[in-house]
């Protein structure tokens, strides 16, 4: 059932997920906080990145990098330069848009990677108005999206809050490349915030202005691009993809990796799209037809990435969108902070006494996108019952079970019902509830993502039995006690 992005919105808010920040103060665009169900709803999603791309090596090691800056960094890697979005301004009302996105909503055709003259003339060709007051949009230029930072008492030394995550393990590379005892390949991981200044952020938490990524930067010899130790056990892997032949039919095809391969793809590119692709199907349950890998043409991919790949999801509410991407880096970082540095980067492969700057595969996602992702499929308003459902993936919901008394002001049934709370509880997220008629509270649970409601009544007391009721079918089980535990691991 679909739904617009102001209702989900709407229920977010209400149901304490996320929210506008300062909002007493009438918010700040682009930032937004996450309440108790959204906070725990992000770590379990962080979390299973974590366990799911950490054990990919024994050799990938998360880290913890500053988000403040010194500025020759991005010097070095281009940000200073590069880092930049076109932007348009209405010539009465001086509303400032992001001017690629104004035309793909006009026109509904990419436009990324186009000239602020191309853009321009776009804008013109099609007689594209201010949103706002519907005057003449000014010639596109561009503008730099990092945020700079003064320093010290009297604010002489420049730094810059990092606009991604991935400096971070570039200017750790040559410390941790010695303490891992100098074995490649290398992964390293953040899980961090990064601050860029939309132009026009908008959609929730799909573009902020500070926001949270997940990002593993694989370091690896070149040598050896066409090679992966695993390539044999996903090679028949069926991809969802749309290269740039598929545009014009604006079809998903289903091509499997080998093939990829044959079509000059690297074996190491390949096989990391292949996990990538089991991550959203088998870890977030994301519905096959609801996902893609969306490839980027020459326009639009960074200069220095040799394949890209966006990770895109269709939402309910928005069409498909990208959640991040999988990135050939090459040896661009490297080189860059090798040059303004001055302190080596170049490695020795220990097995061959090769001597060669590693090049970098970056598995990069959107945290608050891809949880904005599980709210967005996973909710919806279920007439029959009258009252919207969440209906999460067990390891990702704020809370995997709740435990109800069936009555409040009886001491026996309060207080089997808390000897049962105090019993799940410290095996799985669970919460006690004992207010409003029990309907009332199955529907807050269906609400807040819930998969199993735990109720207690009189005949507990007889039989240490308790009735479980699953959140996607309504229906209802009676449980011994004693085996409780037992049936909540199973049907997890």
């Amino acid at each position: 059932m679909t739904h617009t992005s102001q209702e989900l919105a709407t229920f977010c808010k209400q149901k304490g997920f996320i929210y506008r920040s300062s909002e007493i103060y009438g918010g700040l665009a682009g930032f937004y906080d996450y309440g108790h169900l959204g906070t725990s709803l992000k770590h379990n999603f962080q979390n299973a990145w974590r366990g799911y791309f950490l054990s990919l090596h024994d050799n990938f090691h998360e880290i913890e990098g500053s988000e403040i800056m010194h500025e020759n960094v991005f010097k070095a890697s281009g940000h200073l330069e590069n880092f930049v979005d076109p932007i348009t301004k209405c010539s009465e009302c001086q509303v400032n848009y992001r001017a690629d996105h104004l035309i793909e909503g006009a026109i509904k055709k990419r436009v990324e990677g186009l000239s602020p003259e191309q853009l321009s003339n776009l804008i013109e060709e099609h007689k594209i108005k201010c949103p706002h007051c519907k005057s003449d949009l000014m010639p596109v230029e561009v503008m730099n999206m990092m945020f700079p930072v003064q320093l010290g008492v009297d604010g002489s030394q420049r730094a810059y809050l990092r606009p991604e995550t991935a400096q971070s393990p570039f200017v750790n590379f040559k410390l941790q490349f010695e303490l891992l005892r100098k074995k490649i390949p290398m992964g390293l991981a953040m899980v961090g915030r990064a601050y860029r200044n939309e132009i026009s952020p908008r959609s929730l938490t799909l573009r902020q202005r500070a926001f949270t990524q997940a990002e593993l930067q694989i370091f690896f010899n070149p040598s050896k691009v066409n090679e992966h130790p695993d390539f044999e056990k996903v090679k028949n892997y069926p991809l969802q993809v749309m290269l740039q032949e598929d545009r014009e039919s604006n079809m998903v095809v289903e091509r499997s990796v080998t093939e990829l391969v044959e079509r000059g793809l690297p074996k190491f590119y390949v096989y990391h799209l292949a996990v990538i692709q089991k991550f959203y199907l088998e870890v977030l349950k994301i519905p096959k037809e609801k996902f893609r890998f969306y490839e980027l043409d020459d326009k639009e991919k960074a200069f220095y990435n040799k394949n890209h790949f966006d990770i895109e999801i269709d939402l309910n509410s928005q069409g498909f969108t990208e959640m991040g991407g999988l990135h050939y880096r090459t040896d661009h970082d490297l080189k860059g902070h090798q040059e303004v540095s001055k302190e080596k980067m170049e490695v020795v492969d220990e097995t061959t006494g090769e001597k060669f700057i590693p090049h970098v595969l970056e598995l990069s996602f959107g945290v608050d996108r891809n949880v904005y992702a599980l709210l967005d499929l996973n909710y919806h308003k279920d007439e029959q019952r009258g009252n919207d459902v969440l209906a999460l993936p067990s390891e990702f919901t704020p809370f995997y079970c709740a435990v109800f008394p069936l009555v409040k002001n009886k001491d026996n049934v309060v207080g089997k019902a808390h000897e049962v709370y105090d019993l799940v509880r410290k095996e799985f997220s669970c919460f006690y509830d004992q207010t409003a008629s029990v309907g009332r509270r199955y529907a807050r649970a269906d609400e807040n993502g819930t998969k199993y409601c735990i109720t207690i009544d009189f005949e507990t007391l007889e039989d240490e039995s308790v009735t479980v009721r699953d959140r996607d079918t309504t229906e209802q089980k009676r449980i011994k006690i004693k085996e409780l535990l037992h049936y909540l691991r199973e049907n997890k």
